[in-house]
């Protein structure tokens, strides 16, 4: 049966379970009260400070004080008061800036559900459609750049109604009284799950939810005052970047930096910069993003980085690349950049983010293992045969992490493949307005009886991620998606090793940018690959018939299995998550839709 303790790691975290006698018994607190004490314990401290790169290339720093965050969040908490009742909805469609912070603290500070979204004219624009049809806000909170923009989406989608409040243009207040604490039970914000196929689902997490899990990863990553500083060029639309450059820093007191997304993607040495230039800084970013980094920052610009302080890197979004890693410490550990400091974890917006992490001080572990074996539920090391290699993402941080058979919801031993389970004060309490989800989703029990934790933390039950894992020698290791898993002649098979291999098949087809699924036929189900084109002008005269040629070959050979179709698309054309990943629902729909168009013509 395979139980994790509670995360054991040095400082500040305690080495044994959550305790709910003195969760009960904590004062009534939130992010809004905690950003009122700073204010008046460390008023002129820096708080948040942006790098604006849209006004320079260079970018344009401007710093708040805690005095004057909190001033800006009591605006929009007096605006958000006067024009909402409790239980209302308000939408945050605000860029990346500090626009943003004010105004989801200020909904909190208002004791209002906070939706933190984005604004429109991205390639999600009807997910932003869908999302505000699902939660139906009673305000919009915007700036005065994007209000126009706002207005017109908002016609064009019928997603009107709601008033518009526009932020920025509040007149910041200063000793505004603060409402009534919230209870730990209130919900204080829907985190919508990246859903490409469907829907998007809003995870319903409470103010005791939130400050759990952000005491968790400010204990687990080291978050310190006066030590540390948090930076971010993540969406504060997402679990992580909004745990990553708000939760952590408010709960203790220090400073953030933050970019904007497209600034770190038009030129990832930004990143680098900003944590070279803020000693103690703890970041985070998906997998592919340290290879992306290493990969576009040149000779001259390493040359004056400084990385030797950098105190964490949270590697997680995605399943966790050992190639990755290593490619971006080769790349920046002459710079003085410790391997120890990066830390693979596991996380989900149902668990608010963070479920388990390695230990701080020690480096990446991967174990490879028999491919086959570990799609058919069992972890093997391989020797000799098709492998699979995995990242260890260690262990829970205060909360608990069973392997669960996803059919009989028994436990299962150490070494076989399973669903991931987590019980913890930070799982949420289900999906906004999804009642029969939300019963098969949360609130679960093991099938263990006399076991004092089937019914789950205090009792309040199971998460089921729907992601598979192992644990080997008291380490998780995530082995893919439950729905994404590949089945083909009795046979099962993770597309992210199809994937992988495809991409190491020949040099024209782009990293990080594959996607292996099954579509079906009148035999059953067979393998399909969507693939881009590799940006190297090198590889352009490759052609198309020798690439696919290749990731046949490749394929046949590592996995045992054929590819029925393979796709090669220009750089940009696969659909990806609003979160920059490759979405391989979206895929899968476009190919089949393609596929019927073809048949009919």
């Amino acid at each position: 049966m395979t139980l994790f303790p509670a995360h054991e790691v040095e400082g500040p975290m305690n080495s044994h379970s959550p305790d709910p006698a003195a969760t009960r018994s904590a004062p009534r607190e939130s992010l809004a009260t905690l950003l009122d004490r700073w204010a008046v314990e460390q008023g002129d401290h820096p708080a948040l400070t942006h790098l604006d790169h849209s006004r320079d290339p260079g970018g344009v720093a401007t710093t708040l004080t805690w005095r004057e965050l909190d001033a800006m969040a009591a605006a929009v908490a007096a605006r958000v008061e006067h024009q909402t009742d409790r239980g209302d909805r308000v939408a945050v469609l605000v860029d990346q800036s500090p626009a943003y912070v004010a105004a989801f603290l200020g909904v909190l500070r208002a004791r209002r559900i906070a939706v933190p979204l984005f604004p429109p004219g991205s390639p999600h624009d009807r997910r932003l459609a869908a999302i505000l049809g699902d939660c139906a806000p009673a305000l919009v909170l915007t700036t005065s750049r994007l209000v126009d923009d706002v207005e017109r989406f908002r016609r064009d989608t019928g997603s009107g109604g709601a008033a518009l409040v526009v932020v920025d243009t509040l007149r910041p207040r200063r000793g505004h009284p603060l409402p009534e604490p919230p209870h730990a039970e209130e919900i204080a914000y829907l985190q919508y799950t990246s859903g490409s196929t469907r829907t998007p689902a809003g995870v319903v997490l409470t103010h005791g939810n939130v400050l759990a899990n952000a005491r968790q990863a400010a204990d687990c990553y080291g978050v310190e005052r006066g030590r540390t500083v948090n930076v971010s060029w993540l969406p504060l639309f997402h679990d992580m970047g909004l745990m990553l450059a708000v939760a952590t820093p408010v709960l203790r007191g220090t400073r953030a930096v933050l970019m904007d997304p497209t600034a770190f993607l038009e030129r990832p040495t930004r990143w680098l910069q900003a944590l070279s230039a803020n000693p103690g800084a703890i970041t985070a970013a998906p997998s592919f993003a340290y290879s992306y980094a290493a990969g576009r920052c040149s000779p001259e610009e390493r040359s004056l980085l400084r990385l030797d302080d950098v105190v964490t890197l949270v590697d997680g979004s995605e399943q966790v690349s050992l190639a990755n890693i290593d490619r971006f410490h080769d790349t920046f550990g002459p710079c003085g950049l410790r391997r120890e400091a990066h830390r693979p974890s596991y996380g989900l917006a149902e668990a608010t983010v963070l479920v388990t992490a390695s230990r701080a001080g020690t480096a990446p572990r991967a174990r490879t293992f028999d491919a086959r074996t570990l799609a058919d539920g069992h972890a093997v090391a391989a020797v000799g045969v098709a492998s699979s290699t995995l990242v260890a993402c260690g262990r829970p941080v205060d909360q608990h992490v069973r392997i669960v058979d996803p059919r009989t919801h028994r436990p299962l031993a150490d070494g076989r493949v399973g669903e991931i389970w987590v019980s913890g004060p930070n799982v949420g309490v289900g999906y906004w307005g999804r009642p029969k989800e939300s019963r098969r989703t949360f609130g679960l029990t093991l099938d263990a009886p006399g076991d004092p934790l089937a019914a789950g933390w205090e009792g309040r039950g199971w998460l089921r991620t729907g992601d598979l894992g192992v644990v080997v020698d008291g380490d998780l290791f995530v082995t893919g998606r439950i729905k994404d898993m590949i089945v083909i002649d009795g046979r099962n098979h993770y597309p992210q090793d199809i994937e992988l291999t495809v991409e190491l098949a020949h040099p024209a087809v782009r990293r990080h940018s594959v996607a292996a699924f099954a579509v079906p036929c009148d035999e059953g189900e067979r393998l399909v690959v969507v693939a881009e084109r590799a940006r190297d002008e090198r590889t352009w005269s490759a052609p198309t018939s020798d690439v696919v040629a290749a990731a046949r070959s490749a394929v046949s050979a590592a996995h045992g299995v054929s590819v029925h179709d393979m796709w090669l698309l220009e750089p940009g054309q696969t659909p990806r998550t609003s979160s920059g990943k490759i979405s391989r629902a979206a895929s899968r729909l476009q190919y089949l839709a393609h596929a019927r168009r073809s048949a009919a013509s």
